[in-house]
């Protein structure tokens, strides 16, 4: 490993205690020490740093006398803390235990990561001799606040300034304001955190006192901009924007509940946080940044539309094109003449001109098949035997379709099992005849469950189940095959992405912010299957109508059709009921549990949310089309081609550069 510890560079991380004067007296205190690891360039001779934290006690000593006294806990209270902190990452949350460490685990990085900020700030200030100017922070420091796991970072460099600095309150929020950015990774409701008042009282006293002021400050900006808007309807606003969820008697009157009826458990809204923070807001592709504003934070952006823009996600052709499929990498660099792609990826659009040449079609399918077989070993060589069914002798005529992502309800790996269980069926009620002019098919699904979604592990399970029985039936174990990856993680993903031909990313239009597999899918020359939803938008567009494979509704008509389902007058297509009751009685065993969540007519989990029902028609025909394709080699191998010609838009270069230049405003440095 190349990691060091830098045992010189660590900084007081505090929880719980009380304020008394506007200082914090934290009851518990660990230690955050820095880790180091080199991040090298692509054939340059510079190198940046990745700083890591890891958690230690405060002293190497624990109390003895708490100890003798027998109080052991209290005297390795420090100690467990520490282990804790980085024993694992985001652990299950369902209890207040769980959210605690999450919330502790959350502050240690932006607190840790924050002080080490300031701490280099004045360094530099020292080393030319002058006290630091505070003012000049943010032309020196950004901070990119991924998703909102690390937005306390925010009320954290704020108390520092104020705290420990000594500046005025006005001046310090103008700095931090002016320090950080939000990027948002999600719609989904649940994902957009809300800690519990109470719980962050407790652990960060100090900060919900800050966070208050800013809510107060915020809400004096409303009512000050919005001064002729009728009350009930300012209060409204207010509602959906404060910092402080279910605090405010009236909705943003900036007075604290204080009537006797029962009134919702307060909460920090930290989405909001960030927002009100930030002095820029982006979504990762154009459809998330445009529901951003128009479904999520509408008011937000009526208030503020110069904070919100986009900056699509993308991925290093060095990692998954140049170091994940070198055999590939070698025929594209023959194709145009250049390794030069491999540092500039909108070169690779030069493919496209030769996407109909024999003789790299001939090239490129020897690759393909290749990597095909080798993701075959890679299963036979981690699948449970009674899953496996009987070897496959040669992988280059099966169509391989690939659909790996965490696993969800939204992603919809379930409407994936139930396309392969109508093929089952389709299959089986055909004659041997019939079946030799289908497409062989090997379907591999792939991801990780969180703890305690009960709803994805189901659907992992699930998956085992239809491919025990698949794999192992002669009638159709010919013709296709279902797997489920076990422990899917990066390397298993640098198999897998190569070899796909098909990619499944069917998302619920509207709710997939923007994913990256499918770029990787994309840039290995890999057709893609999915929904008008997320990146999809922009890929399609690249590739074009005929090389994308595009089925369901759009964003637009989603919540209109989960209205029509509550009222109860959608009724799904036979196919689908009946595969559905397959899962109840067939031999797949019994799935009751798991396929309530798609029968009632409305709530998140019932009421078939995630639209299965309604997209269920037109996955299967859009299917259809794909075989239909397949069975043209020719033209099937020139789309693969011109996938990945026309990958080099969703570089992570060009998402970087936009970054650097239009949030940041870095200016690039010579290489050395």
């Amino acid at each position: 490993m190349w990691e060091v510890k830098r045992a010189d560079i660590r900084f007081p991380i505090r929880f719980g205690g009380s304020v008394k004067d506007g200082k914090w007296v934290p009851a518990q205190t660990v230690m955050a020490v820095a880790h180091d690891t080199p991040i090298p360039g692509y054939k340059t001779k510079n190198v940046i740093t990745l700083r890591a934290w890891d958690a230690e006690p405060i002293t190497a000593d624990f109390d003895m006398f708490k100890f003798n006294e027998c109080e052991h806990d209290a005297a390795l209270a420090d100690f467990k803390l520490a282990q804790m902190l980085t024993a694992v990452l985001y652990p299950g949350d369902i209890p207040r235990e769980g959210k605690a460490l999450r919330l502790k685990q959350q502050y240690m990085l932006s607190s840790a990561s924050s002080q080490d900020i300031v701490a280099r700030f004045e360094q530099r200030a020292a080393a030319a001799g002058k006290p630091p100017n505070w003012d000049d922070l943010s032309s020196k420091v950004a901070i990119q606040m991924n998703d909102t796991h690390p937005t306390l970072a925010a009320p954290e460099l704020l108390r520092i300034l104020i705290d420990e600095k000594g500046l005025p309150w006005e001046q310090g929020f103008g700095i931090m304001s002016k320090c950080v950015a939000y990027t948002n990774h999600t719609l989904l409701p649940e994902a957009l955190e809300q800690w519990p008042l109470d719980l962050m009282e407790e652990l960060l006293p100090r900060h919900v006192e800050i966070i208050k002021r800013i809510d107060q400050d915020f809400i004096a900006l409303v009512k000050a901009k919005y001064s002729s808007m009728p009350k009930q309807e300012l209060y409204a606003t207010l509602a959906n924007m404060t910092a402080m969820g279910n605090y405010y008697e009236t909705g943003g009157s900036a007075e604290p509940f204080t009537s006797q009826r029962e009134a919702p458990k307060p909460v920090v809204r930290m989405a909001n946080l960030c927002i009100i923070c930030g002095f820029a807001v982006n979504g990762v592709a154009k459809l998330h940044s445009d529901l951003c504003k128009e479904a999520v934070f509408t008011d937000f952006a009526k208030l503020w539309p110069e904070k919100f823009h986009n900056k699509t996600n993308g991925v290093t052709p060095r990692r998954w094109l140049a170091f994940a499929n070198p055999e590939l990498a070698a025929v594209v660099t023959k194709a145009i003449g250049t390794d030069g792609w491999i540092k500039e990826a909108s070169m690779l659009v030069k493919l496209k001109e030769k996407a109909g040449d024999a003789k790299l079609q001939e090239e490129w399918t020897a690759v393909k098949t290749a990597r095909k077989r080798e993701l075959l070993e890679l299963l036979w060589e981690n699948v449970d035997d009674q899953i496996k069914g009987p070897a496959i002798s040669d992988a280059a005529d099966w169509l391989f379709d690939i659909q790996i992502k965490r696993m969800h309800e939204y992603k919809r790996q379930l409407l994936n099992i139930y396309g392969v269980v109508h093929r089952y069926k389709k299959y089986k009620a055909m004659s041997p005849a019939e079946r030799a002019k289908q497409v062989r098919r090997l379907t591999v699904i792939g991801g990780k469950a969180f703890y305690s979604y009960w709803a994805a592990k189901e659907c992992v399970a699930l998956a085992n189940a239809v491919g025990r029985v698949i794999n192992n039936d002669p009638d159709v174990n010919g013709l296709m095959r279902l797997y489920f990856m076990p422990n899917y993680n990066v390397s298993a993903a640098e198999k897998l992405i190569p070899a796909a031909e098909l990619s499944e990313h069917i998302s619920t239009a509207g709710m997939e912010a923007s994913g990256t597999s499918n770029m990787k899918f994309q840039m290995n020359g890999c057709l893609l299957i999915g929904t008008l939803d997320g990146a999809n938008v922009e890929i399609r567009d690249c590739v074009g109508e005929e090389n994308f494979f595009l089925f369901g509704t759009t964003a637009d008509k989603v919540p209109g059709l989960r209205a029509e389902r509550a009222a109860g007058k959608f009724t799904p297509s036979p196919r689908f009921l009946e595969i559905k009751e397959t899962f109840k009685t067939g031999p797949f065993g019994d799935w009751s549990a798991l396929m309530a969540s798609l029968e009632g007519d409305s709530g998140f989990g019932r009421g078939d949310h995630f639209l299965l029902g309604y997209d269920f028609p037109s996955y299967i025909e859009c299917q259809d089309r794909v075989e239909k394709m397949y069975h043209d080699k020719v033209a099937w191998t020139r789309g693969s081609i011109i996938s990945t010609a026309t990958s080099g838009q969703f570089s992570s270069d060009r998402s970087i550069k936009e970054y650097a230049e239009e949030t940041w405003k870095v200016k690039p440095c010579p290489v050395p």
